[in-house]
Protein backbone atom coordinates (compact mmCIF):
# COMPACT_ATOMS: atom_id res chain seq x y z
CA UNK A 1 0.00 0.00 0.00
CA UNK A 2 2.76 2.13 0.82
CA UNK A 3 4.41 4.12 -2.60
CA UNK A 4 7.38 4.23 -0.99
CA UNK A 5 9.94 1.49 0.05
CA UNK A 6 9.72 1.10 3.85
CA UNK A 7 14.06 0.93 3.95
CA UNK A 8 14.32 3.76 2.43
CA UNK A 9 11.66 5.53 5.18
CA UNK A 10 14.23 3.37 7.73
CA UNK A 11 17.63 5.11 6.32
CA UNK A 12 15.40 8.41 6.55
CA UNK A 13 14.76 7.94 9.87
CA UNK A 14 18.22 7.09 10.86
CA UNK A 15 19.60 10.26 9.44
CA UNK A 16 16.91 12.27 11.16
CA UNK A 17 17.70 11.43 14.55
CA UNK A 18 21.66 11.60 13.56
CA UNK A 19 20.62 15.34 12.65
CA UNK A 20 18.70 16.41 15.28
CA UNK A 21 20.28 15.07 17.89
CA UNK A 22 23.50 17.60 17.37
CA UNK A 23 23.28 19.55 20.02
CA UNK A 24 23.98 22.96 17.22
CA UNK A 25 20.33 22.11 15.94
CA UNK A 26 17.64 23.84 17.60
CA UNK A 27 14.31 23.57 15.67
CA UNK A 28 11.65 25.77 16.91
CA UNK A 29 8.39 24.54 17.74
CA UNK A 30 6.32 27.43 16.48
CA UNK A 31 8.16 29.14 13.72
CA UNK A 32 9.17 33.27 14.84
CA UNK A 33 7.69 34.29 11.20
CA UNK A 34 4.08 33.48 9.43
CA UNK A 35 6.19 33.27 6.22
CA UNK A 36 6.57 29.74 4.80
CA UNK A 37 9.66 29.65 4.23
CA UNK A 38 10.84 29.56 7.84
CA UNK A 39 12.40 25.74 7.72
CA UNK A 40 14.51 27.02 5.20
CA UNK A 41 15.94 29.81 6.95
CA UNK A 42 16.18 27.40 10.26
CA UNK A 43 18.31 24.94 8.06
CA UNK A 44 20.29 27.21 6.35
CA UNK A 45 23.12 27.46 8.78
CA UNK A 46 23.35 23.70 7.99
CA UNK A 47 24.03 23.58 4.65
CA UNK A 48 27.32 22.00 5.09
CA UNK A 49 25.98 19.51 7.40
CA UNK A 50 26.81 15.95 5.81
CA UNK A 51 23.84 14.52 7.91
CA UNK A 52 21.47 17.00 6.37
CA UNK A 53 22.72 16.71 3.03
CA UNK A 54 22.53 13.08 3.12
CA UNK A 55 18.64 13.55 4.51
CA UNK A 56 18.17 16.07 1.44
CA UNK A 57 19.69 14.37 -1.33
CA UNK A 58 17.88 11.48 -0.53
CA UNK A 59 14.59 12.68 -0.39
CA UNK A 60 15.10 14.99 -3.78
CA UNK A 61 15.97 11.37 -5.41
CA UNK A 62 12.87 9.96 -4.43
CA UNK A 63 9.82 10.39 -7.26
CA UNK A 64 7.02 13.03 -6.62
CA UNK A 65 4.46 10.41 -5.56
CA UNK A 66 7.33 9.43 -3.11
CA UNK A 67 7.94 12.51 -1.65
CA UNK A 68 4.23 12.99 -1.24
CA UNK A 69 3.78 9.59 0.31
CA UNK A 70 6.93 10.68 2.74
CA UNK A 71 4.71 13.92 3.94
CA UNK A 72 1.56 11.36 4.38
CA UNK A 73 3.16 9.01 6.34
CA UNK A 74 4.68 11.60 8.35
CA UNK A 75 0.89 12.88 8.96
CA UNK A 76 -0.31 9.20 10.03
CA UNK A 77 2.67 8.95 12.93
CA UNK A 78 1.61 11.85 14.21
CA UNK A 79 -1.76 11.51 14.50
CA UNK A 80 -3.28 14.16 11.91
CA UNK A 81 -4.67 11.38 9.97
CA UNK A 82 -5.57 7.53 10.66
CA UNK A 83 -4.16 4.88 8.85
CA UNK A 84 -7.38 4.58 6.77
CA UNK A 85 -7.82 7.86 5.51
CA UNK A 86 -4.52 7.22 3.75
CA UNK A 87 -5.88 8.06 0.03
CA UNK A 88 -6.88 11.82 1.97
CA UNK A 89 -3.68 12.26 2.94
CA UNK A 90 -1.90 11.56 0.16
CA UNK A 91 -4.13 14.21 -1.79
CA UNK A 92 -3.67 16.66 0.60
CA UNK A 93 0.09 16.01 0.95
CA UNK A 94 0.16 16.31 -2.96
CA UNK A 95 -2.31 19.42 -2.50
CA UNK A 96 0.67 20.92 -0.41
CA UNK A 97 3.49 19.76 -2.30
CA UNK A 98 6.63 22.71 -2.79
CA UNK A 99 10.19 21.57 -4.20
CA UNK A 100 11.34 21.68 -0.34
CA UNK A 101 10.27 18.25 1.21
CA UNK A 102 13.66 17.61 2.70
CA UNK A 103 13.99 20.84 4.67
CA UNK A 104 10.06 20.64 5.98
CA UNK A 105 10.16 17.42 7.03
CA UNK A 106 13.69 18.13 8.92
CA UNK A 107 12.27 21.28 10.45
CA UNK A 108 9.24 18.90 12.06
CA UNK A 109 10.44 18.06 15.61
CA UNK A 110 10.07 14.82 16.18
CA UNK A 111 10.20 13.85 12.52
CA UNK A 112 11.96 10.47 13.21
CA UNK A 113 9.18 9.49 15.67
CA UNK A 114 6.34 10.36 13.28
CA UNK A 115 7.59 8.25 10.67
CA UNK A 116 8.57 5.27 12.47
CA UNK A 117 4.83 5.34 14.14
CA UNK A 118 3.44 6.12 10.39
CA UNK A 119 5.55 3.25 9.58
CA UNK A 120 4.55 1.18 12.63
CA UNK A 121 0.78 1.92 11.43
CA UNK A 122 1.62 0.06 8.33
CA UNK A 123 2.64 -3.10 10.27
CA UNK A 124 6.68 -2.46 8.80
CA UNK A 125 9.38 -1.54 11.54
CA UNK A 126 13.15 -0.45 11.22
CA UNK A 127 15.80 -2.52 12.09
CA UNK A 128 17.55 -0.62 14.74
Amino acid sequence: MLEINPETVCFLINRAKAFHAQEEVVIPTEPESPGDDWAVQVLADHEGDLTYQEFRETVEDLEPDQQIALVALMWVGRGIYAPEEWDAALADAGAERTTRTADYLLATPLVADYLAEGLAAFDYRCDD
